[in-house]
């Protein structure tokens, strides 16, 4: 009986964690995407016909985009407990990486990765922004005091990431109950005003605003698509939660309270349409203005945190699957392994974002660059998971059809809608995006090849083996560990030594460490072990892309294997190359440059691998790339 209260109370703390997490961006949204129908660059008049047809869309797209789609059916699809299209990219690829579908889908998976640091950009930005902008219901004397305001507020929100995700949203989990609350308050106060309004929840009055307004009601699905934004973000954070606790507190808090709020605000504007400048700041009597325009800053600095703890979830991901670079990657729970902080992330998104708030000053011009990206992510998302309903699900192939073609219906039509943004702002989410894809491919392809030239320098470990075993050379106290890459081969550095050196230690473990596309691997399937003969060990431990990788908390499994380890007189031994670029072995000049620069910046092995600096030998060496 304890432990079930145990665990109810457990799941409750994780739901009201997950509110101050996972859906601070879709929470927020109320701010600007009822205004953004009517004064958005492709706003409609704020008569009745438009007003109940841009809030029934607004609350189908909240039931089939976020309801249905997300939190139904793409939750499903978990890599292992974790979320995220790079999860959901190596959960459906094929096993033949040399076919057309593993390119294309990689292809796929990774781009849509790649926009979604633009969404960690913009969020902060124009969330923070409109929230702010609240000032100027109350006094126009706030207008230049907009940007600075929000510039302090920005800072305080990155630094407070290196604090943990855990610690984050044990503080934001009780403001953003208190905000959804409030949503609801407000929006059933004008409810009661104006009740017709709760008529714009028959879908007819959606399919009517097409009929009345042709191809441009398409372009309004742009303002629309901003009340879904969230989607992916959810999606991606799942490892920090779970999934049923982040469906408890939408089905119960989240959903609710924004239906109620995107009702109320339609029900404003049904009694005076000239309030559409900002419904949303209209909703409250002037005397609560500046304590709402607080609650309102509180809210999206947690929206801001959905997005970041989304790409940092996001990065660590790359980093394991081997599309970037190796960073600092702090662990901030003991509890949970989803939660993490990684710094450079996090004042790259925090530069870009200072850069977006200089650059478009308000949050109206703002919503041009927001939705481009995302709208882009969930079309791939839609693909990608077409492949899980039939292939992992094993639905029939009719039915995964039909649900794919409907949710791609639903999704292309947004984007449409925010191509159209794309010369007032829309470029910007693209054209990092597609920096950043060119970084994960070219370190990808860039780490692919020195493995290659790695192997025509080393050679098979058997026929090393056989070689070593004919002419043994001195053996000394202690015991070596040499990483590499792949356990067929012999590790360079290991050739090297014995190069120059002329000497080995009694004890040689040639440790290769192997990251499989799950998210973790069980304690029980961590480590594998095989006798070479004379001294000479074969140890591969197994990681999963979300686990902690630790090599010293490993040599408790090696020593189990009967393996007699003394810690003192370890010496891990690891490979430092120089790379020379000449263009020759299967990339452009330029991609090696880049690719030698973020070589020599990555974090060194030695931290990624919290091997303990005094007992690490490196040896250098030059390879033509």
């Amino acid at each position: 009986m304890e432990s079930v209260k145990s665990e109810k109370k457990n799941l409750g703390i994780l739901s009201l964690t997950a509110l101050g997490i996972v859906f601070g961006d879709i929470g927020t949204s109320p701010l600007y995407a009822v205004r953004e129908c009517f004064y958005g660059g492709f706003g409609v008049e704020p008569n009745t016909a438009n007003i109940m047809g841009a809030i029934s869309l607004i609350f189908w797209a909240l039931i089939i985009v976020i309801s249905l789609k997300y939190l139904i059916l793409i939750l499903r699809a978990d890599n292992k407990g974790e979320g995220g299209i790079l999860a959901l990219m190596h959960l459906v690829l094929p096993k033949n990486k040399r076919s057309k579908n593993y390119m294309l889908m990689s292809a796929m998976g990774l781009f849509g990765a790649a926009l979604l640091y633009g969404d960690g950009m913009i969020t902060p930005a124009i969330s923070v922004l409109s929230a702010i902008e609240g000032l100027s219901i109350a006094t126009p004397v706030f207008d230049s005091f907009v940007i600075p305001i929000t510039i302090g507020i920005l800072i305080g929100l990155f630094l407070f990431q290196k604090k943990g995700t855990h610690k984050v949203g044990f503080v934001f989990g009780p403001l953003i109950l208190i905000w959804f609350i409030i949503l609801a308050v407000l929006g059933f106060n004008s409810i009661v005003k104006q009740p017709e309004i709760l008529e714009a929840l028959n879908p007819y009055f959606a399919f009517q605003f097409f009929v009345i307004h042709h191809w441009h009601g398409i372009f309004i699905l742009g303002a629309i698509f901003l009340v879904v934004t969230g989607g992916e973000a959810l999606y991606a954070d799942i490892g920090h939660f779970g999934k049923k606790p982040i469906r408890i507190a939408w089905f119960a808090v989240v959903l609710p309270a924004l239906v109620i709020n995107y009702l109320g605000q339609g029900a404003l504007l049904l009694g005076d349409p000239s309030l559409a400048i900002n419904p949303f700041y209209h909703l409250a009597p002037q005397w609560a203005i500046y304590p709402l325009v607080i609650m309102a800053t509180m809210a999206t600095v947690i929206a801001s945190q959905a997005v970041i703890s989304g790409a940092f979830s996001l990065t660590f991901q790359a980093i394991q699957l081997g599309y970037f670079p190796r960073v600092n990657v702090i662990h901030t729970s003991g509890k949970e392994r989803g939660q993490i902080y990684i710094p450079q992330i996090n004042w790259i998104l925090f530069i870009g974002t200072i850069g977006l708030v200089f650059s478009f000053k308000t949050s109206a011009n703002l919503a041009a660059a927001y939705g481009v990206a995302v709208s882009t992510t969930m079309v791939i998302t839609t693909l990608l998971a077409f492949h899980a309903m039939h292939d992992l699900w094993k639905w029939k192939l009719s039915t995964s059809i039909m649900v794919t073609l409907l949710l791609l219906f639903i999704d292309l039509s947004f984007l449409m809608a925010n191509l159209s943004k794309i010369p007032e702002g829309g470029w910007f989410p693209l054209l990092l995006a597609g920096g950043i894809y060119l970084l994960m491919t070219t370190w990808h392809k860039g780490r692919r090849i020195v493995m290659l030239q790695f192997r025509k320098l080393s050679g098979l470990l058997s026929h090393f083996l056989e070689t070593y075993n004919k002419n043994p050379s001195a053996r000394i106290k202690g015991t070596a560990f040499y990483f590499v890459s792949n356990n067929e081969y012999a590790p360079p550095a290991l050739l090297l030594n014995l190069k120059h050196n002329k000497v080995l230690h009694e004890q040689v473990i040639i440790l290769s460490v192997i990251f499989h596309t799950v998210a973790h691997i069980s304690i029980d399937e961590r480590l594998e072990l095989n006798e070479l003969g004379n001294g000479f060990y074969l140890v591969n431990i197994n990681y999963g892309f979300m686990d902690n990788k630790d090599i010293p908390e490993a040599l408790d499994l090696i020593r189990e294997k009967g393996i007699s380890l003394n810690e003192d007189d370890i010496t891990y031994v690891l490979g430092r190359e120089t790379f020379i670029t000449d263009g020759k072995k299967g990339m452009a000049e330029w991609r090696e440059l880049i690719f030698a620069f973020l070589s020599r910046n990555s974090l060194r092995a030695t931290k990624y691998f919290n091997l303990p600096s005094s007992q690490v030998l490196e040896i250098g060496s030059q390879l033509e790339i």
